[in-house]
């Protein structure tokens, strides 16, 4: 009989063992619920972190017996206590809190096979976000960028939320500046980004293209801002940007199509007439530069007249942009070039003349010259009265004094060439 009694006392030690380590998990989850309750009110702030100091002490005791330890809601429950003790810590030491509570949030949803811990996982997941969010905020802040990458992209692991992915990419950009292997991480999450309903999705294009252009990809640049330009087509910033990653592409001609619907969109825009005035500039060199080589006289006169009705448009958007912005200095640089070019092929053609050539001829074409250098003057003198330092700007107004035929002034704008050129050798800079 006394045997018996053991056997009964062992039994109900037993059986009161068990109780006590799921009383340990109802203590927990009835802490952690006060704890949500709480914390949602500013007053309740010092009580909230008191429940959760004793939630995450019960489940403690939980998760270190054997008989709870597997259970899927000490799982959830370890995954949402730790990761909420890690949401209120602003010190940012809650490194442990944060891998158990990951931890315990991959064996929850493994062992929560009916979904009953369903809500518990989700709180986990958007206090790990909280506390990343924050961490990663720190981070990019203070330039720690390939930190604030991995901050940004386990709160969009978490949670997926989208603005995380868009903080991870730029993080990840900022980082790949010093260190390369984090483009292909931004590249994934802006792509990932392109695919979703994110509201920033017209700038990601052209985030995303840039980066390429960084990565010198050409091909996928042009590509992504192209695809970006027919998805958002009266965004001037993407059309702006197509036709600049052309123009450094080289691809002038494949742009020229899109520069007038452009301009016509968005027509107070300096930059894109500047843009189309500079790839109707470089058309027109190649033009004239084929004109020059050609040996058959009809080939010559075509090639010689496309590339004067290109300077002609170039010039237009030119005018355009300095109607927007009298003091655009790459317009007014550019403009005077292309209004000098005929001064100086006329003032070429004079010196040319053959021995047998009439002095009529030479004057002829003198005057001519010189009626087109005075049309190209203003801009050539407003360029270097807005960077005195400027190279370009300053080879453009000699080559106009050089070029100028005036008897009754010759000596004084003989004087201001070597002036120009004094100023073009002394200048460090190299526009």
């Amino acid at each position: 009989m006394k045997i018996k009694f053991l056997m009964i006392g062992l039994l109900g030690l037993s059986t009161a063992t068990a109780f006590a380590q799921k009383g340990a998990l109802k203590d927990a989850q009835e802490s952690y619920d006060k704890y949500t309750v709480e914390n949602s009110q500013k007053i309740l702030a010092a009580k909230a972190k008191q429940d959760i100091s004793d939630a995450k002490a019960s489940i403690d005791k939980a998760a270190a017996n054997d008989k709870t330890a597997t259970m899927p809601q000490t799982y959830a429950l370890v995954g949402a206590i730790y990761a909420a003790t890690a949401a209120m810590d602003t010190t940012g030491t809650s490194a442990a809190a944060v891998t158990a509570a990951q931890e315990a949030i991959k064996k929850a949803k493994d062992a929560d096979t009916k979904g009953d811990f369903k809500k518990l996982i989700s709180d986990a997941n958007s206090n790990l976000a909280i506390y990343f969010q924050a961490q990663g905020v720190k981070q990019y802040q203070t330039g720690k960028y390939e930190l604030a990458y991995q901050s940004f992209d386990n709160w969009n692991q978490a949670t997926g939320d989208t603005t995380a992915m868009y903080y991870s990419a730029l993080s990840a950009s900022n980082a790949g500046l010093t260190n390369p292997k984090f483009n292909a991480y931004a590249a994934t999450d802006y792509t990932k980004l392109l695919s979703t309903n994110f509201s920033q999705n017209a700038k990601i294009y052209g985030y995303l293209s840039t980066l390429y252009i960084v990565t010198k990809d050409t091909s996928d640049a042009l590509k992504t801002i192209s695809a970006g330009v027919a998805k958002y087509p009266s965004n001037a910033d993407l059309r702006g940007q197509e036709i600049k990653f052309y123009l450094m592409a080289g691809k002038d001609n494949d742009i020229l199509g899109k520069l007038g619907s452009a301009v016509e969109a968005d027509p107070k825009n300096k930059e894109l007439c500047y843009y189309a005035g500079l790839a109707y500039t470089r058309v027109g060199d190649a033009m004239d530069a084929k004109a020059k080589k050609s040996k058959d006289a009809a080939a010559k006169s075509a090639a010689a007249k496309e590339s004067a009705d290109d300077y002609a448009k170039a010039a237009g958007y030119y005018k355009k942009a300095l109607a927007i912005d009298p003091n655009y200095l790459d317009a007014n640089i550019n403009l005077g070039n292309i209004v000098m070019k005929p001064a100086i092929d006329l003032f070429n053609q004079a010196n040319g003349l053959p021995s047998n050539a009439t002095q009529k001829q030479y004057d002829d074409l003198r005057a001519q010259a010189d009626a087109q250098f005075d049309l190209a003057l203003p801009y050539l003198q407003k360029a270097v009265d807005l960077d005195p330092k400027n190279n370009a700007a300053l080879t453009n107004l000699w080559n106009y004094y050089r070029g100028k035929y005036d008897k009754a002034h010759a000596a004084d704008n003989k004087a201001k060439a070597a002036e120009l050129k004094k100023q073009i050798d002394a200048n460090p800079a190299k526009n």
